[in-house]
Parts: C-alpha cells; structure tokens; sequence
C-alpha cells in the first residue's frame, strides 16, 4: 500500500462491484496501521448508506463436520439461484498456523471460480478483537458491492462462535450423527447461539443416524425454548457432498429472517449489535493502549515473574500495573 490511495476510486470500484476493488478495500479495513485506519474509516462512512440488505449467516460446527464443503455446496445453490454470495472468516488462530481454514481456496472449487462469489480468508489480526473487527467492516464492503448473502464461518476457537453470533442476523450450527449422546462434541453455550441446525452427512448409510440424531437435537432445544417463543430453532439434516437437503435448509434460514423482519427483530438486532460493537472496540483499543504503554511494558515482565513465583498476588500485580497505565507510579509491591 505504498502507493497513495484514492478513497473516491475505491468507494465507486466497491459500489459497481468491481472485485479488484472490493479486495483492496477489504485489504484496507483490515490494516491496523494508523493512516490505514483513517482512510478505512472515511470509506466504510461513505459506504454504509449503501450497505445492510444482506442477509448474514453465521455458520460454525463441530470438528470434521465438512463446513467448506458445506458453505461450497450451499453458496453454489445461492448463486445458482441468482444471489451473490460473499464468504468471509473469523479465525484468530490464522496468525499463529499461517492461515485460515479458508485460507486453502481449493476447499470451495466451486465458489473459488463462481463470479457470483467472492471468498476471502481470515484476517490474520492475531487476535479475536481483531479480527472480528476487521470481519464486522468487511461485511460492510461486500454488502456495498452488492452481495446480498453473507456467510461468516467461525472455526471454533475460543470466543469465536459468540463474536460471529454478534455481527450476523441467523446463526447456523452444523453437527454430525454420533453414536450414543448426540449432544457430545457441541461445546456448552453454542446451542444457545443456534438459530437453526443442520446435521450433515445425512447419506448413505449414515441417513438413519443422522434422522435420530436431529430428533434428539430437538428435543434439546424444545427444553431451552420457551413455547411461546417466535422462533424455535429447527433441526434439519442435509448432505453438502451429495446437495441433498440444502433447498429446504435455505427455506428455514429465510423465514427465520422473516420473522425476525415481521417482529422488528431485526432491525432491533442489528442496532444492538451496533452498540455491541461500539463497546467492543472500545475494550479492544484500550487494551492495545494497556500494552503498548513505555511504563507497562517496563513494569510487566517482573511482575509476571513474581506472579509466577507465588510472591506477588494476581490481584496487586493488576493494581500495579494499571497504576502504571495512570501514572499513579512506576514501582512494584514487596
């Protein structure tokens, strides 16, 4: 980026859809240099009246579950339908393995050469605030491009289901049949997030499995949601390897976002996510501030020493150090 960049070209390549330009933008908002961030943030202001209309899909799942054969199979369906269909990634992970699970565009042979699509890897911000931030702005570009379905996948590293559920209007969970508990291999929480469920690998002779598999998911869920609820998430099965299933699953999504629309749901969502995200970036950059400060980097490895030698509790030791942050002092506890 060393050549100047013109926010007005940039702005109209993005809005007539042009994929060098959505590419460099995205390039753009994800830079965490301070000039790149004024130049972002001055191009994502003149694009957001432009974007919103998209539908956003959060999709994560188990280990093994197939999600790049899923997302190829399912967003192949969507262009064929006429949609565009932009996927992007929330993986913090990719910095420290040298790249995302999307990283690898030959897990989507289909989408990586669809001209109705548009793949792009992880941020590699190195953290999840990063990321997550840098997904949240992508999202907005695509949509000013004119991609009108979303797909955030989420690797399942930490926080990540709940950062994704935090920035989509559906949040799908795939699963796979299991012998003996159905619910093994789902970590704690990520039910909850679940706006619908998709079982996978539904053929052949894992069909049947799979049928028991989703009957006992709903089962669990009709014990989370209250009966009265608006939506109760649906469990369906599908296999991305043979497309059997995906036609039906889409129809779910969409009247998910029916009646999240018909309720005010959605924009209600949406607006919440906003404030959300504004607190978000807020922790985010004065944690940045935190560590990058001269007297809290000096003070740090010692106090990390002491508190793992057991002579300096945990408690003292953030005390001192946020003492340094506010220039309340530069010494340490005894």
């Amino acid at each position: 980026m060393a050549a100047k960049i013109d926010i007005d070209g940039y702005v109209q390549g993005v809005l007539d859809g042009k994929r060098a330009f959505v590419a460099r933008a995205i390039t753009l908002v994800e830079s965490t240099r301070a000039e790149h961030r004024v130049l972002a943030q001055q191009l994502l202001s003149r694009l957001l009246p432009h974007a919103g209309a998209a539908r956003r899909i959060g999709i994560s799942g188990v280990p093994g579950v197939g999600k790049s054969t899923f997302i190829d199979a399912l967003g192949t369906m969507l262009t064929g339908l006429g949609h565009r269909v932009a996927v992007l990634a929330v993986d913090p992970s990719s910095s420290r393995t040298g790249g995302s699970i999307l990283g690898d565009k030959t897990r989507m042979e289909r989408l990586a050469v669809d001209p109705a699509a548009f793949v792009r890897p992880s941020p590699t911000a190195g953290t999840l605030g990063g990321v997550a931030k840098a997904t949240r702005e992508s999202i907005v570009v695509m949509e000013a491009a004119g991609y009108d379905v979303v797909l955030v996948e989420t690797v399942g590293v930490g926080q990540s289901e709940t950062a994704v559920a935090n920035m989509v209007d559906t949040f799908l969970l795939l699963t796979l049949a299991r012998t003996g508990d159905q619910l093994q291999g789902i970590k704690k929480g990520v039910l909850e997030l679940a706006d619908a469920i998709a079982v996978n690998k539904a053929d052949g002779p894992h069909e049947r499995d799979a049928r028991s598999a989703a009957r006992e998911l709903a089962g669990a869920l009709r014990l989370m949601h209250p009966a009265d609820a608006a939506w109760t998430p649906p469990v369906l099965t599908c296999s991305a390897r043979e497309s059997l299933g995906l036609d039906t699953l889409w129809d779910r999504l969409e009247q998910h976002r029916t009646v999240l629309e018909s309720t005010g749901r959605l924009a209600a969502k949406r607006r919440d996510q906003q404030v959300d995200w504004t607190w978000a970036m807020v922790r985010d950059d004065l944690l940045d501030s935190l560590h990058s400060h001269p007297a809290v980097r000096k003070l740090a490895p010692e106090l990390e020493q002491r508190v793992r030698e057991g002579t300096l509790t945990a408690t003292l030791a953030a005390e001192e150090i946020l003492g340094a942050f506010r220039g309340g002092g530069a010494g340490t506890s005894t």
